[in-house]
């Protein structure tokens, strides 16, 4: 796979999860938003073995390296996941899109070459801060304005500390993909951060009426299992690692660009002629980061 497919591979991904925030809504009413995701993972992890075992042949992990995986599991699936959750419940949309998605590339590449090596270059922070300044405007250009108000306060919190996990989270599977395959990594990542998702779960089960689920619920799920997890897992993890992990989040910033453009097609939500520039400007960071040389060392 050349370069420009490994950077569509990225593109491909954000588009995915962002899709999936217009398509999950659709399902949510059935559902609290912890079991759903809980769902979403548990269903995928035997997916995942099942896979690995086909293409690989086995499923194992060197025991020196399952302290290193557990802990990313828990950190990028568990953790991250259930304060992807609250920051939502208890701040507003808005300020939860903002927090949750534009730190998180930038402490990806601060923190890369401390923990991976991977060195942060003026390509790369040109074209970051375009889209940085880009992501912000269309978060911030829709009808849900940004509030820092006290009372948001802890919901404000919680989604900033998914921009720090979430680049911490990533960068440790990096470590771990120089040992093993994405898909490797990307089967127990999910295996282990479903099992200790699962006990978060237990109050909430009584919530969904299951014996009236409708087809549209099913398919929604499938959806979140096959297409946003495991294919896009695997997918991001392997294109992650070719293009590295600085150069490669900041393409997260596709994922709330996809979703305003979901929510208009969709739910009949406003675009407004701000959030129009916000995604030009998204766009050229995104081709300055994806068009700068590749070092002979890299």
């Amino acid at each position: 796979m050349g370069r420009k497919w490994h950077y569509l591979g990225l593109i491909f991904v954000a588009i995915i999860w962002g899709s999936n925030f217009g398509i999950s809504k659709l399902a949510l009413d059935s559902f609290h938003p912890i079991v759903f995701t809980f769902l979403r993972f548990g269903i995928a992890a035997p997916l995942f073995f099942i896979l690995l075992k086909w293409r690989e042949g086995s499923v194992g992990i060197e025991r020196r390296h399952i302290p290193q995986l557990i802990i990313v599991s828990i950190l990028g699936i568990a953790v991250l996941e259930l304060l992807v959750v609250y920051s939502i419940k208890l701040t507003t949309l808005a300020n939860a899109s903002l927090l949750n998605v534009a730190p998180w590339p930038i402490f990806v590449a601060l923190l890369a070459p401390l923990l991976i090596k991977e060195q942060l270059t003026k390509g790369i922070i040109v074209g970051g801060c375009l889209a940085l300044v880009g992501v912000s405007i269309v978060i911030v250009g829709g009808t849900e304005k940004i509030n820092l108000s006290s009372v948001h306060m802890l919901g404000n919190l919680f989604a900033f500390l998914v921009s720090i996990i979430g680049a911490i989270y990533n960068l440790m599977s990096m470590s771990l993909m120089k040992h093993y395959s994405a898909l490797r990594i990307s089967t127990w990542t999910i295996a282990i951060g479903s099992i200790a998702m699962f006990p978060f779960t237990l109050p909430y089960w009584g919530e969904t009426e299951w014996t009236n689920l409708a087809a549209g619920q099913f398919i929604v799920i499938a959806f979140n299992v096959l297409i946003c997890t495991v294919l896009a897992f695997i997918l991001w993890n392997l294109c992650m690692f070719k293009v590295g992990a600085t150069k490669a989040n900041f393409f997260r910033y596709l994922v709330p660009l996809t979703a305003t453009i979901m929510g208009y097609v969709v739910f009949k939500e406003s675009i407004t002629v701000i959030q129009i520039l916000g995604a030009l400007l998204i766009a050229f960071g995104l081709v300055w980061i994806s068009l700068e040389k590749k070092k002979p060392n890299d």
